[in-house]
């Protein structure tokens, strides 16, 4: 669905525009520009949706000066939220449930002194400033991912090619290919068969 000459997406509720730098295919389809309402990134081509990937209402890209996104090709977002300070990336055929969240930053710091602080400097604002000290680690979402409704997927993680991520479970660690977790921590539930073991009808 291609943008209007402004920016605009076509029968949008919303009346705002998608940023210059947020890139998306033709072919994808993006349900309001008030997703990237928050969006303050300022590198060029710092936003990519790929041919296909669909992200519908509420879906959230909360993302810094410094922070990337990469969408690929076939992914669904219903409802996400999206904050980054450095680089959020998911690959093709991924399936986001609603209500999933993904931050590879904090933002603020762990220590409730130097929070206290920081809230205080600045008043309060609805979107609070990157704080250098609370180091943003990159997430990565591999292909063919199922993430159920819910999840929280916290900086640094890696989920592998194939893995579904149980409802209202918290990543906290890698997830290898082609397994199930669940949780509070997200622990291995099962492993799953690989497209090459699956028997031939």
């Amino acid at each position: 669905m291609p943008l209007l000459a402004d920016r605009r997406v076509p029968y949008d509720w919303f009346d705002g525009r998608v940023p210059d730098n947020v890139d998306i295919h033709d072919d994808a389809y993006i349900e309001s520009a008030f997703s990237f309402e928050e969006c303050r990134a300022l590198a060029p081509h710092a936003v990519r949706i790929a041919r296909g990937a669909h992200l519908y209402s509420a879906t959230i890209f909360d993302i810094g000066e410094r922070g990337r996104v990469e969408v690929g090709e076939c992914s669904m977002l219903n409802g996400a939220r999206l904050i980054c300070d450095e680089r959020i990336s998911i690959g093709a055929f991924a399936t986001i449930s609603w209500n999933v969240m993904f931050l590879d930053s904090y933002r603020v710091p762990t220590d409730p002194l130097l929070r206290r602080a920081l809230l205080k400097s600045v008043g309060h604002p609805r979107l609070l400033p990157f704080d250098p000290a609370a180091a943003a680690r990159a997430i990565t979402i591999h292909d063919n991912v199922w993430i159920g409704f819910d999840v929280c997927v916290l900086p640094g993680v890696t989920i592998g090619e194939g893995a579904v991520v149980g409802a209202r479970s918290v990543v906290t660690e890698d997830v290898a290919p082609y397994f199930v977790v669940a949780g509070n921590p997200a622990r291995p539930i099962r492993e799953l068969e690989r497209p090459s073991e699956r028997p031939t009808p």
